[in-house]
């Protein structure tokens, strides 16, 4: 008789998970209920799930409105009702477009109307009218037995009690941005609309049995009928099964002959081996689908990156979804795919930014449209956002909002009676787990399904373009759909456009999946070991270059590590300290235990990988492979069940003292395993970054410019453009400010000059810089200022922009002699005008000026101004006396005494200490261009802040860890381009 029930994803309207709906129903002695979200069916499979847990039968359908304008409920009788409920509800949803009044005829379906919407004799044999108990006495006088077949109970559920309607209707004031003294009733819900007891129910229409019999017979019409857990993702990629085994034989054994030639007997046994799994889990068409991707990209000229534990599979590697040699590695086949996973894996591949949507166009064209969903995933309201926006709805000023998430909750038993409102109701919902807030996108899921999407769920239509499914990545796996992963990376942009970039401009073809050479390469090991990795993918951060230092790291295998114990699960656990003093003297490293010895030798005894902790819970802690696949699954942030986990753990300990180990080295264990939570990588994943490490290391070893040009061309990487425009300049290049007859929109390197980006100039609009192109393209270079606005006639502001940072320096006229030419020639210049070439060339302005005093800095200043900062280095325009400052090259000698020195500011990582005071680490440059890190400890940061970018004069104790140099700053000020004070 529920046949209106609502959880939290009818967004900003519904109240309750799916677990809590299911407990009051259950407490209540409902046997049967349907789930009719707001145009939306999220959590539908969740809800089927739960229903058969408590025993009680589920319906699928869906409530339709036009924002809060109620239009019916659409019940599915079986799975083809809720396939045509899928299609009509994505229809509306991908057009924007509002529902009718009538709902279609929608087969094997139900369509239920308010009562006095629709006359009862007009209703087609599958339309009803839905009665509330509050409607009941609308009845009087209505021959309800002539129409008894078309009367059922329709009682909302939308929330669970009194204080949770009020939540309601502070989230429909949410929604609809007013104040909650503003929101009319015909917008939310009635306080009514909560659970009932059935009995009682029944009791509200005592007069009228055969409404209730009617509702249950309709009930009893509805079914669900798929089983969970069964795989639903696209059964074969040739049309045969058969056909599939052979074609991925056949794919693997040709790519084993490209990458370990004819008579790699290992190798060859191992594609065996996987290829019998993959045949008995029936895995073919996953991987010739990923392969069939990788071919397109291949085809297009695409650099990709296969990573995750995909890597750990050689059908992969022959197969060229991914670049890391999982016997050079041991990687074991089984971390990937076997026969006790609860799940099936996932390649994970990444496409440059801007290649990503024609790969995902690709997907959809090649598979079918009607079989393809990009992955969905739900927006959460977090704890900051709830406070913001409660605190609109009660119409708090922005300045008092802010107030609060600074300083929290100042309440007092006689203070501020919307501040405990707001405190009390921002609990409520952070009691309710992740409390939908919105749709979104996955980072890079996409379903291909073997029948119609529509057939598990509806598809809405984001500003992407792309049909997207109502389903986050859980709801997906419960139904047996399994997403491919279709990532973007900025750092594979990198290495993309340098390689276009280097065959222009040196007419060199790279094979940048050789990676085995890249390896082995001496100039590029020396560049490894110096962390002379600026620009590089994954090794250019900070802190990452310290922690090379600290290794020596000049190999690969010590690279996959690093890129492991950076993370912040292992560093916080103190395990990258451990590591790096075991790395360093190995032979004094003591085991836990001999089993730990035996299983974690190559990485001195200490836990760094997610495939450690798998062989350290199944050899040590005799655990199933599939409880240890679970506790991977928990430690990679993809395991909800925290019940399930808490028992994982129980056994481990019950498992670890029947081996009779000592229960303080289990204890120790588990603690390491614990600290990995949501941090942790395989060491494929690793073994993949660091493939893509040395890509961009081999680069920029060897085409260092272009290298550098193509990293600015995709907006750098961990740091500001203005370094990277640095590290391009070391390299010996002629570094030109943007001009009109060189510059393109990106910076462009011609040889060894390179001309900074029009894109760069701050203020420049892009129709005007493609305007200038597509002119010069077309009718060649410009010859003065004077040809330019002819051809152009930009606005005057539009050319101050452009004389001043330097695009018409080719004249051989002062950038004064210029703007005052462009102030006679733009003045009566119509913007619109269409391009005409006259017959005779324009005559140029002569304009007789007085002698203008110039500054050396001017042109520094107007870059500092329109691109952010100077293109000559900053500390040669600094006036200021910098021969007193020790430079960075000299600490070494100065370790444990106090130094000043002068710093050009990078960047800062802000982070608490273990006190939860605030610190800062901080990385500067010197005159010379090294690096001078620095360390600023609460009382020092507290002090002496941080004031924006510049110069800095540094005072500290000079500390060597692991002979790596970090400044210690007991005192420190901010100076400008002008000031010449010291301390």
């Amino acid at each position: 008789m529920y046949l209106n029930c609502k959880t939290f994803f009818s967004l900003r309207y519904g109240t309750m998970p799916a677990e809590t709906l299911l407990q009051q129903a259950h407490e209540m002695g409902v046997t049967s209920m349907a789930l009719t979200n707001i145009n939306m069916t999220s959590d539908a499979w969740d809800f089927v799930n739960r229903c058969r847990q408590h025993l009680i039968k589920p319906i699928l359908g869906v409530e339709c409105r036009n924002e809060s304008d109620f239009k019916y409920i659409l019940l599915a009788r079986n799975q083809a009702g809720w396939y045509h409920i899928n299609c009509f509800l994505s229809e509306y949803l991908h057009e924007k477009i509002p529902f009718p009044d009538q709902a279609p005829h929608l087969p094997d379906t139900f369509v239920v109307y308010a009562w006095g919407s629709r006359a009862a004799t007009t209703l087609a044999p599958h339309e009803l009218l839905g009665i509330k108990p509050r409607d009941i006495n609308k009845l009087f006088r209505v021959d309800t037995l002539a129409i008894k077949d078309k009367l059922v109970i329709m009682h909302p559920v939308t929330f669970q009690d009194d204080e949770h309607y009020e939540l309601h209707r502070l989230l429909c004031a949410v929604d609809q941005n007013i104040l909650i003294s503003q929101l009319q009733p015909t917008t939310t819900a009635s306080p009514d609309e909560k659970f009932i007891p059935p009995a009682k129910l029944v009791e509200h229409f005592e007069a009228y049995p055969h409404i209730v019999q009617n509702t249950l017979t309709i009930m009893e019409a509805c079914n669900v009928e798929m089983d969970l857990h069964i795989s639903r993702n696209k059964k074969t990629f040739t049309g045969s099964v058969e056909e599939d085994r052979q074609k991925l034989r056949q794919l693997a054994l040709a790519g084993m002959q490209y990458r370990y030639g004819d008579d790699n007997t290992t190798a060859l046994s191992r594609i065996e081996k996987e290829l019998a799994v993959v045949a008995q889990l029936n895995f073919e068409a996953y991987f010739l689908i990923t392969w069939d991707i990788i071919r397109y990209a291949q085809e297009r000229g695409f650099f990709y990156v296969g990573r995750g534990s995909g890597a750990n599979s050689i059908i992969a590697y022959c197969l060229k979804i991914t670049d890391v040699d999982p016997i050079a590695l041991d990687l074991y086949f089984e971390r990937f795919l076997n026969l006790h996973r609860s799940s099936p894996p996932d390649f994970d591949i990444d496409f440059s930014w801007r290649d990503r949507d024609e790969i995902i166009a690709y997907v959809f064209q090649q598979y079918g449209k009607a079989h393809t969903a990009l992955l969905g995933t739900v927006t959460t309201f977090q704890t900051n956002a709830i406070i913001r926006e409660l605190g609109k709805v009660y119409g708090l000023p922005k300045k008092e909002i802010d107030k609060i998430l600074e300083n929290g909750f100042n309440i007092k038993l006689d203070g501020d009676n919307i501040q405990q409102k707001i405190l009390h109701f921002s609990k409520l919902m952070d009691t309710e787990k992740s409390f939908p807030n919105h749709l979104s996108i996955h980072a890079g899921g996409i379903l291909i399904s073997e029948e119609p999407i529509h057939h598990y769920c509806t598809t809405h239509l984001p500003p992407k373009g792309f049909s997207t499914a109502q389903l986050d990545m859980f709801q997906a796996e419960d139904i047996g759909l399994y997403k491919f992963d279709i990532l973007s990376q900025r750092g594979l942009g990198h290495i993309r456009d340098a390689i276009d970039i280097i065959k222009e401009n040196r007419h060199v073809d790279i094979d940048i999946h050789n990676v085995k050479a890249f390896q082995i390469d001496t100039r590029v090991k020396h560049n490894l070991k110096t962390v002379n990795t600026i620009g590089c993918f994954y090794i250019e951060s900070p802190a990452m270059r310290q922690l090379l230092l600290k290794l020596e790291c000049d190999n690969y295998l010590s690279l996959v590590a690093a890129s492991s114990i950076i993370r912040p699960g292992v560093a916080q656990s103190g395990m990258m300290k451990q590591y790096i003093q075991r790395y360093r003297k190995p032979n004094e490293v003591t085991y836990l235990h001999p089993v730990i010895e035996e299983l974690l030798k190559e990485t001195f005894g200490i836990m760094v990988y997610q495939e450690d902790v798998i062989k350290v819970a199944h050899q040590y802690a005799n655990m199933e492979l599939a409880d240890a696949d679970s506790l991977r699954r928990a430690m990679a942030g993809k395991y909800r069940g925290s019940n399930d986990f808490q028992q994982i753990e129980k056994r481990f300990f019950t498992n670890c003292k029947e081996k009779g180990h000592p229960e303080h080295v289990s204890m120790e264990v588990w603690r390491q395993i614990a600290s990995f939570a949501n941090f942790s990588f395989s060491k494929a994943h690793s073994a993949s970054f660091a493939v893509e490490s040395y890509q961009s290391l081999y680069l920029k070893t060897y085409f260092p410019a272009e290298f550098m040009v193509a990293v600015i061309n995709n907006f750098g990487g961990f740091y500001n453009r203005e370094l990277y425009f640095r590290e391009l300049q070391k390299t010996g290049v002629q570094l030109h400010p943007p001009c009109i007859n060189n510059s393109d929109y990106p910076t462009k390197i011609k040889g060894r000059d390179v001309y900074v980006g029009l894109i760069h100039v701050e203020g420049l609009e892009q129709l005007l810089a493609e305007k200038i192109l597509e002119e010069r393209k077309n009718y060649g270079p410009f010859l003065h200022l004077e040809d330019f606005t002819a051809r152009i006639a930009p606005g005057p502001e539009q050319l101050e922009l452009l004389i001043r940072i330097g695009c018409f320096n080719f004249t051989g006229h002062t950038k004064k002699e210029l703007l005052w030419k462009s102030s006679l020639l733009v003045k009566n210049k119509d913007p619109n005008s269409v391009h005409a070439i006259p017959l005779f060339a324009p005559a140029t302005v002569d304009c007789e000026l007085p002698q203008l005093a110039y500054h050396a800095h001017e042109d520094a200043f107007d870059e500092i101004d329109l691109l952010g900062f100077p293109l000559d280095s900053p500390f040669s325009v600094l006036q200021h006396d910098q021969s007193t400052y020790m430079p960075a090259c000299e600490f070494g000698k100065h370790v444990g005494h106090s130094v000043t020195t002068l710093g050009y500011l990078v960047t800062t990582k802000f982070l608490r200490s273990s006190k939860g005071e605030p610190m800062c680490f901080g990385t500067f440059l010197d005159k010379d261009g090294t690096f001078i890190d620095t360390v600023h400890f609460p009382d020092s940061l507290r002090q002496y802040p941080f004031q924006k970018d510049g110069f800095y004069i540094l005072q500290g104790k000079v500390a060597s860890e692991y002979d790596v140099l970090s400044l210690e700053i007991n005192q420190m000020r901010k100076i400008g381009y002008f000031e010449d004070k010291k301390f």
